[in-house]
């Protein structure tokens, strides 16, 4: 029997971890320090994030601890109410976040301290637009002007943390999507071959991942083997 095997391997990067479903992911395109940016080649979905977000950092450096921590939080609190009423969320966490909400922030946040100074502390929280109409510009620009607008308390500061970045919802909702379009191609790869030809495609019982690539949009994948050999 004749046997051609084909094997298609879907390198996933480290920001593209394993997510759970539900789990509000954070996508950026920023490399890791001393790595080189890996490419992802292969079959998957393409489709618009859910949000634009940005990385906030609020600063403190009022002498008093107490008084210190009291103005930070005073100053989250701020942003949050502002955020309602302009159609803007606030969330927390690394790579998968949670709403931050005036029920909450106060004992999710954690305080970091100033490596310069020993008066000074900051929190850091997460602003996120819609991206309904996929303007990426616009969606930060929403952004900026609120960081601008929050009302600060004593000697707290807020100022944005690096670049923007998107968010997608539950990427494990798109698998069986995923799955269609590796099937179709699986099947189109073995045609190529003749009709005594068929395709195997195996490892897909694995977590979906994906990569950044462009502003607003999302490359949703699967890791997976594909074999075409000759029919029995």
């Amino acid at each position: 029997m004749i046997r051609i095997g084909l094997v298609i391997a879907l390198l996933g990067l480290t920001l593209a971890a394993p997510a759970l479903a539900q789990d509000e992911i954070v996508v950026t395109g920023t490399k890791r320090a001393g790595t080189e940016p890996q490419q992802v080649t292969g079959v998957g979905i393409k489709r618009r994030a859910d949000f634009a977000v940005q990385r906030v950092t609020v600063y403190g450096d009022t002498r008093d601890k107490t008084a210190r921590r009291a103005e930070i939080l005073a100053t989250v609190r701020s942003a949050i109410e502002a955020a309602q009423k302009r159609g803007l969320a606030l969330s927390y966490g690394g790579a998968v976040i949670r709403p931050l909400t005036l029920a909450n922030y106060a004992s999710v946040l954690e305080f970091d301290d100033d490596d310069d100074r020993d008066d000074a502390e900051q929190v850091g929280f997460i602003i996120k637009a819609p991206l309904k109409d996929a303007d990426a510009l616009t969606a930060i620009d929403r952004m900026s002007s609120f960081i601008k607008a929050v009302p600060t308390s004593g000697r707290a500061t807020i100022k944005a943390d690096g670049e923007a970045g998107v968010s997608i919802v539950d990427p494990s909702q798109y698998r069986s999507q995923i799955i269609a379009a590796i099937a179709a191609d699986a099947t189109a790869a073995a045609k190529q071959f003749g009709e005594g030809y068929a395709a195997q495609v195996g490892n897909l019982a694995q977590p979906v991942r994906w990569i950044l690539t462009s502003p607003t949009e999302v490359l949703l994948y699967l890791p997976f083997s594909l074999d075409i050999s000759a029919k029995d």
